[in-house]
C-alpha cells in the first residue's frame, strides 16, 4: 500500500511516501522517480550499523526496530526503513503500526510538510510512545512489588503463596521483556538521529535541529530510565524467588520434625515387638500400658526440646 504526504499530492510532489507491505509496482515507481532503492523485509531485518545507517548520494538509509502489535499481548519487532533525501522522504514497513497512522492522520492537511518535518513528526511520535509503554511497565513492577512486599495473606498456604509469586513473576517477565524491546528500539531510534544531525546539520533549520537534539535527550533519559526499571525487576524476581524458597524451607522444616518426632516411639514398639522369651515386660499386669506411656514420652520430650529451641 503507498500513501503520500501531504494528502492530495502525487507521489512527484510528496514530502512524505509511506509503502506497507509495498509490491514490486509500488516499490518500482518510487524508485525510478526518486532514484534511489527499496530495501525488501530481509534487508531490513540485517542488524549491522553499516547496513542500517549508511548513506547512497543524497540519499540517507536508516532501518530501526519499531514495535508492532501493542494493542495485543503479541508485541513484536518490526523492521523499518526510512529513506531521506532532499526532495522526499520513504518510509518501509511490512507491518502495521500506529505511529505511522496517528502521524499520516494528524499531517494530511499539513501544507508545508518537508521531508525532515515529517521525519521528525514520526521519531517524536515513536519516542512519546516508548516513554509510554516504560510508564505501563513501571505501574507493573509497582503493583507487583506492592503484593509482593506490602500485603500479607489472610490465610497463608504454600499453595496459595506459590500461586500469587508465579503470577507476579510472569507479570515482572512481560514487563521486562517489553522494556527491552522498546529499549532496543528507541536506542536505534537514538542512532538515526545522530546519524541525521552528522549529515545533515548544515542543511537543517534552527528550529529542526532543536527538536532533533532534543529526542535525543529524551532517549538518554528513557535509557536511563530503562536501566533503573531493569534494576527493580532483578530485585523482585530475587525476592520472589527468596519467597518461594523461604516457604519451602519451613515446610521441610516441619517435615524433619516430624520425622525426628516419630523415631523414638517406633523404636520402643520395636523393642517390645521382638517378642523374647525372657523380656519381663510382657508379664506385668501394667506393661502394655506402660509401653503407650513410654512412646508418648518418647514423642512429646523430642517436640518440646525443638519447642524450646525455637525451631518450630
Amino acid at each position: 500500500m503507498l500513501r503520500s504526504f501531504p494528502r492530495g499530492e502525487t507521489e512527484a510532489s510528496a514530502a512524505w511516501i509511506d509503502l506497507m507491505s509495498p509490491d514490486e509496482d509500488e516499490k518500482s515507481r518510487v524508485e525510478k522517480r526518486y532514484g534511489i532503492h527499496i530495501p525488501d523485509l530481509e534487508t531490513l531485518r540485517e542488524i549491522e550499523t553499516s547496513s542500517r545507517l549508511r548513506v547512497n548520494g543524497n540519499a540517507l538509509y536508516m532501518t530501526a526496530p519499531l514495535i508492532a502489535g501493542t494493542t495485543t499481548n503479541h508485541w513484536k519487532l518490526a523492521p523499518t526503513g526510512f529513506i531521506l533525501t532532499p526532495d522526499v522522504l520513504v518510509t518501509i514497513h511490512y507491518s502495521d503500526l500506529a505511529p505511522f497512522d496517528d502521524v499520516a492522520g494528524a499531517l494530511h492537511d499539513v501544507s508545508d510538510l518537508t521531508p525532515p518535518s515529517a521525519l521528525l513528526a514520526l521519531l517524536e511520535d515513536v519516542v512519546d510512545r516508548a516513554a509510554d509503554h516504560l510508564e505501563h511497565a513501571s505501574e507493573i513492577l509497582s503493583r507487583a512489588a506492592q503484593s509482593l512486599f506490602f500485603e500479607e495473606e489472610e490465610r497463608p498456604g504454600l499453595r496459595r503463596e506459590t500461586r500469587k509469586i508465579r503470577e507476579i513473576i510472569r507479570n515482572m517477565g512481560q514487563a521486562s521483556d517489553r522494556a527491552s524491546r522498546v529499549r532496543y528500539a528507541f536506542l536505534s531510534i537514538g542512532r538515526m538521529v545522530s546519524f541525521v544531525l552528522d549529515r545533515c546539520t548544515p542543511k537543517l533549520d534552527q528550529d529542526l535541529r532543536e527538536r532533533f537534539e532534543a529526542i535525543r535527550h529524551d532517549i538518554n533519559s528513557l535509557d536511563e530510565f530503562e536501566v533503573s526499571l531493569g534494576g527493580r525487576i532483578q530485585l523482585q524476581q530475587d525476592a520472589a524467588t527468596a519467597f518461594i524458597s523461604i516457604e519451602q524451607n519451613d515446610v521441610v522444616k516441619v517435615l524433619t520434625v516430624a520425622s525426628v518426632v516419630g523415631i523414638p516411639p517406633v523404636l520402643v514398639v520395636g523393642v517390645y515387638g521382638m517378642n523374647f522369651h525372657m523380656m519381663p515386660e510382657l508379664s506385668w499386669p501394667l506393661g502394655y500400658p506402660f509401653a503407650l506411656l513410654l512412646c508418648l514420652l518418647s514423642t512429646v520430650i523430642p517436640y518440646l526440646w525443638f519447642k524450646w529451641r525455637g525451631w518450630i
